[in-house]
């Protein structure tokens, strides 16, 4: 976990948050040891923002990785408490992640906070709704 800590803290300079000033940063590591990287850029048009966690499961996504291939993500802000993922990231990590995947909220003094994706949202919208 170590690592993963050290690449979120090296990511958070990349992201583009000139209007909320709240930087972001997302590690994705598949059960294979790759890493996928996000974090959160912002737009004047605000909802046309982007959080750390949709970015790095998209780039992932998009490279053809698939929830199985999914082994946790890591979720770091600079702030001394712990900073869940917003209600927009939790249906998509619902989605696009296993529910017993892990999700680590790490704050700026590297205390950590490790839950199961299904504990984000419990009752969350699928294809079965559909």
């Amino acid at each position: 976990m170590e690592k993963l800590i050290k690449l979120a803290k090296e990511n958070i300079k990349n992201s583009y948050s000139p209007y909320s000033k709240f930087p972001v940063s997302a590690v994705l590591e598949l059960k294979n040891g790759i890493i996928y990287k996000g974090v959160n850029i912002e737009n004047a048009a605000y909802g046309l923002a982007n959080c750390a966690e949709r970015s790095a499961l998209f780039s992932a996504y998009s490279d053809g990785i698939r929830k199985s291939d999914i082994k946790r993500i890591l979720i770091y802000t600079d702030h001394d408490y712990f900073v869940s993922p917003c209600g927009s990231c939790r249906q998509v990590m619902r989605e696009l992640m296993e529910d017993d995947a892990e999700v680590i909220l790490v704050n700026n003094r590297d205390e950590t906070k490790v839950i199961r994706n299904i504990e984000l949202l419990p009752l969350g919208f699928s294809k079965k709704d559909l």
